[in-house]
């Protein structure tokens, strides 16, 4: 009976500890390492071959001055993004596809983690395709160029 005892303190125990991790979007742990999404040609690093089509949303307030998943700190003015799996740096033109209003923004971020988004922008990004007031747009992804993944420290 002491024996059950013990292995249900353990398991408790490990339940509780286990929960008090750190997230991994600030820690970027999970990101150092180079991410390869298989929508994206690797064609001298330089552009993809095929554009991705989906909801994006934007980021601003919450996150202003806080760092982001490479480690540089978050300016929701700048043309940046969030975006799951492009390698920090990459460049990724976005466009509005109500509008067809474009903006080249900066991967320095991991998100949207709503899974129905592709792409979280800055609010200065948003701003630039029109899509503050609406909050999120359909928009389509054309890779520009793929970034060195790099970790900021």
């Amino acid at each position: 009976m002491n024996t059950y005892k013990n292995i249900f303190l353990i398991i408790t125990a490990f339940l509780i500890f286990s929960g008090c991790a750190p997230s991994l979007r600030f820690t970027g742990e999970r990101f150092r390492q180079p991410i390869v999404d298989k929508n994206i040609s690797n064609s001298n690093n330089n552009s993809s071959s095929s554009a991705t089509e989906g909801i994006a949303s934007y980021y601003a307030d919450q996150f202003h001055g806080k760092k982001a998943a490479n480690g540089e700190i978050f300016d929701m003015h700048t043309m940046v993004a969030a975006h799951r799996t492009f390698p920090f740096g990459s460049i990724v033109k976005v466009t509005n596809l109500e509008n067809k209003k474009i903006v080249n923004v900066r991967i320095i971020d991991r998100g949207p983690f709503k899974l129905e988004r592709i792409i979280d922008l800055s609010l200065g990004a948003a701003k630039e395709i029109d899509m503050v007031k609406t909050g999120t747009a359909k928009v389509s992804l054309e890779l520009i160029s793929i970034g060195d993944n790099k970790y900021q420290k």
